[in-house]
């Protein structure tokens, strides 16, 4: 069923406040991973507050939807939407990598509540959802799981050999979204290892493509949707993004995918998705 207008805006609010706490939990004079957690606000909140299956107070629900990401490091859009679904009280989100929090800078399953696997070892996730997806099918059951992938990782070979066995054992139930924000830690990753182009290698490995802006959120509900129609193959959505987004001296700059803010920077950055 199409996403509805009233439903839309309510996403674009969701999404704000996900940045609002990612940069909060960031903070002054401490590095963070900036860039990579606020180009997937949006997909994360499609996915948590519209397209997911699970419930906070029943982790161990064998019906709920996954989501794992393999790039790991922007697990603080997860924490917050975690936290704003009840997961965990959002008090905790200020101790982000403190000694003993609940919220280290990976995710980690036996620490945080709705966190699905251990993840950040960039290249992997995608094989550990595989053997989700797997079990499900195994199983007969009918959820689905969500993988986030960045488009620096795509140059791990890990990558690739689990998409050629999810597309063999035609994982319908798995759906990969690829962060395209164009920039990893050093610089543009063109010029660092460039591996476009990207729908076309998907479809050659046996995936079904979809490409879409991943600021949209119509667009993102829409390709969830979509995904769920395809049959005998795994899913990808090529989403482009702004590394990151919203954070108007940030967008776009290498610096801000694990760097630090002034203070200055800080007041600028919660300013702009204070309501």
């Amino acid at each position: 069923m199409a996403i509805s207008q009233e439903k839309i805006k309510e996403l674009e609010k969701t999404a704000k406040k996900l940045r609002y706490d990612i940069v909060m939990m960031i903070g002054a004079g401490k590095p963070g991973h900036l860039g990579g957690s606020c180009s997937i606000a949006d997909i994360v909140a499609v996915l948590y507050f519209h397209k997911m299956r699970h419930n906070p107070k029943n982790l161990k629900w064998p019906d709920r939807d996954r989501l794992l990401l393999s790039k790991g490091h922007a697990a603080l859009a997860q924490y917050a939407a975690l936290a704003e679904c009840g997961y965990f009280p959002k008090k905790e989100l200020a101790t982000l990598k403190e000694l003993g929090t609940i919220l280290q800078g990976h995710p980690e399953m036996l620490r945080t509540a709705g966190i699905e696997a251990y993840t950040g070892s960039l290249g992997q996730g995608l094989s550990v959802a595989c053997g989700m997806a797997m079990a499900g099918k195994i199983d007969k059951k009918d959820y689905k799981v969500y993988c986030i992938l960045g488009d620096g990782e795509i140059a791990e070979g890990q990558i690739w050999e689990a998409s050629l066995t999810a597309a063999f054992y035609k994982l319908d139930n798995l759906v990969a979204i690829f962060d395209k924000n164009l920039v990893q830690a050093t610089g543009p990753i063109v010029e660092r290892y460039d591996t476009n182009p990207h729908p076309e290698k998907w479809e050659a490995f046996g995936w079904h493509v979809i490409v879409i802006d991943g600021h949209d959120i119509r667009q993102i509900a829409d390709a969830l949707d979509e995904a769920d129609k395809v049959k005998g193959k795994p899913v990808t959505l090529i989403a482009h993004t702004v590394k990151s987004k919203g954070v108007s001296f940030a967008e776009g700059k290498a610096e801000f995918h694990h760097g630090i803010m002034t203070q200055e920077q800080f007041e600028t950055a919660r300013r702009l998705f204070e309501d």
